[in-house]
């Protein structure tokens, strides 16, 4: 969860699109869990295959916008449709407790509340903040709220290390060709 914004992270879930794909929602328990670990929920009912595709076909949707929103491009007028579908339905509702909020849903409850804030995100302050990785292989698009907008990659963990460890053995290599001319 390093994109800055649920949605975002959401629309990673689907990661290195432009090479190897790595698909995070392979199993509805998979799906659970990333609602669980996202916040967005304390608790979720047990979901179904049909879950997993309608959350993965608004994932795509939600990716599509958000890649037409950072390019400046007009949205996708499907991918709009599939959102706002997926917006109207009812979010999963937080409750004061004896013990603080906790937030139960179902997996459609918990998929609408991701739809409701990527409307927000879209049409919202945020959107000139929103980079896509640096690294060429991740495709995470993550909110930039760094000193300047200097930020390039999603996260230092999963992508900044790599390529800077990458670029550092490049020159190292290099250097000794360079030296011996």
């Amino acid at each position: 969860f390093v994109c800055g914004h649920p949605a975002l992270d959401f629309a990673a879930t689907l990661r290195a699109r432009r090479s190897a794909r790595f698909e995070m929602f392979v199993t509805p328990e998979r799906l659970n869990a990333w609602y669980l670990e996202s916040g967005l929920v304390d608790t979720v009912t047990p979901g179904g295959e049909d879950d997993v595709r309608e959350a993965t076909t608004v994932r795509e949707a939600v990716y599509r916008l958000v890649t037409d929103r950072r390019l400046g491009d007009e949205f996708n007028r499907e991918a709009l449709g599939v959102l706002n579908a997926a917006a109207r339905k009812t979010p999963a509702t937080p409750q004061l407790t004896l013990s603080g909020r906790h937030t139960d849903a179902t997996p459609e409850q918990a998929l609408a509340t991701v739809a409701r804030q990527a409307v927000e995100l879209l049409s919202g302050p945020d959107v000139p903040l929103m980079k896509e990785c640096g690294n060429p292989e991740c495709t995470r698009v993550y909110i930039d709220r760094s000193r300047g907008m200097r930020r390039q990659w999603c996260g230092m963990e999963s992508c900044g290390n790599k390529i800077k460890a990458a670029a550092y053995r490049a020159r190292k290599k290099s250097a000794p060709a360079a030296a011996a001319r």
